[in-house]
């Protein structure tokens, strides 16, 4: 059964056919207690776990855990506390894992420097754009930071993210589906034909500029309707944020809120999923609308489910909205007052967001008027007495 544990001393006991390791190691920076499988029943490849084990501990107790934690342990953390997985940790059809945890695995947190990121952007992304490699790249990579941060295993940082990309490269990718605003006559026209439940999370991310992912995550119980005002509770930086709920959105969302559970799901009341393509769920609901537009005569491709969030941002502008405001519903003014304030309505944004256009089609669905009793639909379309939609 092995000698009972004593400070500064790791000892092996088996229970069963495994063996664990049990112990205290103290230190100037504290104390550690462990008591854990070796995962093993060999007596040797236990004993070779037992002194890296150990070893880890007297570092952590000497000098803190900065001095230990590695990239896979925070990732690991971030994972379980809800963050995404996506570019972090994704297996592929033949089995290889890919993302940011494969490629860094044990390096110590503390031994990270631009030029590291820089070097891993490179060489992941070859052939990729300066955006493509912000957002797969550098943007899940910070979240992981700012858990880390959060804590305590890092000291912040202020890490470089690529330049916007200039010149005829620039203009080419903003030519994309989902890289430019549409008017929301254009984005009325292109939901209205959609099928109720991916309408209404379209609809959700044109009035409050949610990233697809942070629409998909929303409970029921994070939105309060009377305060117009809901919360996303893992966002891509790692740390919650309040919304600003839209008059529109109020107007329908309370059943789906009554309901409980994932605000958002499917015709066949799953949950949403993000996928490495982008749209998550909504990509399959995009591709046959475009299928059914074209057919109808009112072809419309430039819409994706990151549409809405370039629409809203342009809207806001061309509202007059003060840029700190915009910035604070979107996402982006992320600071510790802001995060301080996550669950308390600020009517500032309230009013911004309300500012956003509401055309007569979007009213007419008849999915509005009844959310719960449409979810299921197939293809419902718009309600034969509503406004038709114009040829673009």
């Amino acid at each position: 059964m092995g000698r009972p544990s004593k400070t500064n001393e790791l000892s092996l006991i088996q229970r069963g056919h495994t063996w664990y390791i049990r112990g205290k190691i103290k230190g100037p920076a504290g104390e550690r207690s462990i008591f854990e499988s070796t995962g093993t029943r060999d007596r040797e490849r236990a004993n070779a776990i037992r002194i890296q084990v150990a070893s880890r501990l007297l570092a952590e107790t000497l000098h803190g855990p900065k001095a230990t934690k590695t990239f896979n342990e925070a990732a690991d953390s971030y994972l379980d506390s809800g963050g995404s997985a996506r570019f972090v940790l994704e297996k592929k059809k033949d089995g290889r894992q890919t993302g940011l945890m494969p490629h860094f695995g044990e390096k110590k947190l503390m031994d990270f420097t631009q030029a590291d990121l820089d070097s891993a952007a490179k060489e992941m992304y070859p052939t990729a754009s300066g955006d493509t490699r912000n957002r797969q790249f550098y943007t899940p990579f910070i979240a992981i930071w700012t858990h880390a941060v959060k804590n305590k295993w890092a000291d912040a940082q202020s890490w470089q993210r690529p330049r916007k990309a200039k010149g005829t490269a620039a203009r080419a990718e903003a030519s994309r589906s989902g890289t430019a605003p549409v008017t929301y006559e254009r984005a009325a026209e292109f939901v209205s034909t959609m099928s109720p439940a991916p309408a209404m999370v379209m609809t959700a991310l044109f009035y409050t500029g949610l990233r697809p992912i942070e629409a998909f995550a929303l409970d029921a119980k994070d939105i309060n309707i009377d305060k117009r005002w809901g919360v996303v509770r893992s966002s891509k930086t790692g740390e919650p944020r309040g919304f600003p709920i839209h008059e529109f959105l109020a107007e329908w969302l309370g059943p789906l809120v009554a309901r409980g559970g994932f605000l958002f799901r499917t015709p066949r009341g799953e949950p949403y999923k993000e996928v490495q393509s982008g749209g998550g769920g909504l990509k399959s609901a995009i591709v046959l609308n475009r299928g059914r537009l074209e057919r109808m005569g009112t072809p419309i491709d430039d819409i994706s489910p990151y549409t809405a969030r370039h629409t809203v941002s342009t809207q806001l502008v061309v509202n007059g909205v003060h840029a700190y405001v915009k910035d604070q519903i979107l996402g982006h003014a992320v600071d510790d007052m802001s995060r301080r304030y996550t669950n308390v309505p600020q009517q500032p944004l309230i009013d911004a967001i309300n500012t956003l256009p509401v055309p007569d089609v979007w009213r007419a669905l008849p999915w509005v008027s009844d959310p719960i009793k449409h979810a299921g639909d197939i293809a419902l379309g718009r309600d034969p007495h509503a406004p038709k939609p114009r040829k673009t």
